[in-house]
């Protein structure tokens, strides 16, 4: 069981490769690891879901030997299921899928268990914590859109985090063991305030790799020294 992040564990950092330059992920890869970034974000986008195109599991396959970071995979597509297996097999940790995309949320979360991955359930800014609460058991990880998906460098919206503190508050009264992520609008400001609601992992893309000091983000970002 998992009480929240009170300061007595690290939180994980999860670069989002989105971010980077896309003519050399490799490279972009790599600073993720030497920053001290324990997981690389793959924000996978379908033109249907969101209005964005960005990758398929290709593009994890082909990272997968540049890194020792664990992948975290979060799907923002109509039809998560069909990708599951794609990824699984590229070297994906975690596959996260969004519940409003999909009618049978428990057989995706099933899917991707089955594909031998940690499973996860991520929520748009407009949906309820109540709308997954019978998915909760279940789940590895719970994602908190803290923007409206679908484009990197906006800004948080702030009440988005009231969520995370209940899904820690559900998580410790029923001894869950899910994670809870937090996404969109990460940076040097907001990263106090999502680690005051309790998050165990925080997804920055725009704030990474605008940094000179990666390395130095990574620890700020995660209260190192405070």
């Amino acid at each position: 069981m998992r009480e929240g992040n009170s300061g007595t564990e690290k939180i994980i950092i999860a670069p989002s490769i989105l971010s980077a330059d896309f003519s050399n992920l490799a490279g972009a890869a790599r600073e993720i690891d030497a920053s001290g970034a324990q997981w690389l974000h793959f924000d996978v986008m379908d033109g249907r879901f969101v209005p964005n195109l960005t990758f398929g599991p290709k593009a994890a396959a082909d990272l997968r030997p540049h890194s020792k970071a664990v992948f975290d995979v979060h799907l923002m597509t109509g039809d998560p299921d069909s990708l599951v297996p794609g990824f699984a097999g590229a070297g994906a940790d975690y596959i996260t899928f969004h519940t409003e995309a999909v009618i049978h949320s428990h057989r995706t979360l099933s899917l991707i268990q089955a594909a031998g991955r940690k499973g996860g359930i991520s929520i748009v800014p407009s949906t309820p914590v109540s709308r997954i609460e019978e998915l909760l058991p279940f789940a590895d990880l719970v994602l908190v859109m803290t923007v409206n998906p679908g484009f990197g460098g906006q800004e948080i919206i702030p009440r988005c985090l009231e969520k995370v503190k209940r899904l820690v508050d559900i998580r410790k009264e029923r001894g869950y063991g899910y994670l809870v992520s937090v996404d969109g609008g990460i940076n040097e400001t907001t990263a106090p305030m999502a680690r005051e609601a309790g998050a165990d992992v925080m997804v920055a893309g725009s704030a990474f790799f605008g940094a000179k000091d990666k390395a130095g983000l990574v620890r700020k970002l995660g209260g190192e020294g405070l």
